[in-house]
């Protein structure tokens, strides 16, 4: 708390267009807002021995351990955050969210879709 009584920010410097630091605060996501993460879809996996991985080849067909009709699984930096169905559009896929993950707990759930 400060002098005032009111609750001073966390503040980190940041460069001001004429070179000298200006205070930011941490409590803004916004300084993180360009950094790069990487999303996974994973829409199913199988284990395989290495003389059946040498028998496959174009044409060949590997069934994954999922159904056909069961949620994708949505990925941000190898952490499970979401599940979906997959969609096309226009000429690409995408994944429409139907569940989304809470924290560290994989049962927790915001805005499911039933």
């Amino acid at each position: 708390m400060s002098a005032d009584g009111t609750q001073k920010r966390s503040e980190l410097p940041v460069p001001a267009d004429d070179g000298s630091m200006l205070p930011r605060s941490f409590d803004s996501l916004g300084f993180v807002m360009d950094v790069p993460v990487e999303v996974t879809v994973e829409i199913g996996r199988r284990t395989m021995k290495i003389a059946e991985l040498l028998r496959i080849g174009p044409g060949s067909v590997v069934e994954l351990d999922k159904a056909a009709g069961d949620p994708l699984d949505v990925y941000v930096n190898n952490r499970r955050i979401a599940r979906g169905e997959a969609v096309v559009v226009g000429d690409r896929y995408g994944v429409r969210l139907t569940e989304v993950l809470l924290g560290d707990d994989p049962t927790a759930r915001f805005g499911a879709v039933e």
